[in-house]
């Protein structure tokens, strides 16, 4: 197959590594396709200055998706945590790799476990349901926002009076960087964003060529695990802003595990959920959670926020 292929991406060291692993597997697998990289700055590269809540969904995506309708690239390469469950008309996910870690690591200025960081330590990050989970383990610390990318975050770690950031494990086992890691947290105590440590790979809607090219790319066990996450997160009516996180994992013999929340940012309030469910099914999977959660009172919750 002789032809030309063009990713569109983030400019982050992080995203780069992204494409360029989907560059590679794509080379890998079609040696005589060739492949570029098309570097796009987005609503959330621009935006340094103040809290990614309020700017709306797809502040990472946006600019890249408008690029692939457009038939500027042939397809996007993103963090699958940072695409909206609704895609744009004309777009959708079309192989989805198989999933790195998905929990949340800890790193400490002076190496400090959790359990170990002094009352008011004062802890950076700009995610919600990071923010909400890690007060309802320790109410005593201090959480502020820091933006930025992987190595901006680190070194304002070291140059600030931050006592620890949290980062997605995925990106800094990426970036060659997990002897910076103090400590992973348990999915359980601190649920993942929905679609963390995993890929999302979108192209336009009956591209039979992409779509060929992308078919060794996709792990099904992965694809529907997300699958699971996705639906919850559709049903709940939320997003990466929102203090909302779900994990799917699958377990034996067909059987894929779901675990869910919901929380008040101060942390004071958190609602957990879990089901298990054929692996075959995980849109139903995601919507019995989603009952779960609306029984406990998650629907009150976000009509709060």
């Amino acid at each position: 197959m002789n032809r030309s292929i063009t990713i569109g991406t983030r400019g982050s060291q992080l995203a780069l590594w992204q494409a360029q692993f989907v560059k590679d597997q794509l080379i890998h697998h079609f040696p005589d396709v060739e492949v570029n990289l098309k570097i796009i700055k987005t609503t959330g590269d621009a935006v340094l200055d103040r809290s990614l809540v309020g700017l709306g969904k797809g502040v990472f995506t946006k600019e890249i998706e408008i690029a692939l309708h457009n038939g500027e690239i042939d397809l996007a390469v993103h963090s699958l945590k940072d695409l909206p469950t609704e895609l744009p008309e004309g777009l959708r996910i079309g192989a989805i790799p198989t999933r790195n870690d998905p929990r949340d690591v800890l790193i400490t200025s002076n190496g400090s476990s959790l359990e170990e960081l002094q009352s008011g330590a004062k802890i950076g990050t700009t995610s919600p349901r990071r923010k909400a989970q890690l007060l309802h383990i320790r109410p005593d610390l201090q959480v502020v926002d820091v933006r930025g990318n992987v190595d901006t975050r680190l070194r304002k770690l070291q140059e600030t009076d931050l006592d620890g950031i949290i980062l997605a494990a995925a990106g800094m086992i990426r970036l060659q960087k997990e002897d910076c890691i103090t400590q992973y947290f348990d999915t359980e105590k601190m649920v993942p964003a929905v679609g963390q440590g995993a890929l999302a790979i979108e192209v336009r809607d009956n591209d039979s060529i992409v779509e060929k090219l992308l078919d060794p790319l996709n792990d099904k066990t992965t694809a529907s695990e997300i699958t699971a996450e996705r639906t919850l997160l559709e049903c709940l009516g939320g997003g990466c802003q929102l203090p909302i996180g779900a994990y799917a994992k699958y377990i034996h013999d067909g059987e894929l595990s779901l675990i869910g929340t919901v929380c008040r940012p101060d942390g004071k309030l958190r609602i957990v959920e879990k089901a298990s469910g054929n692996i075959n099914k995980p849109e139903r999977l995601g919507k019995i959670v989603t009952d779960k959660l609306r029984n406990s009172g998650a629907d009150e919750l976000l009509k709060t926020l």
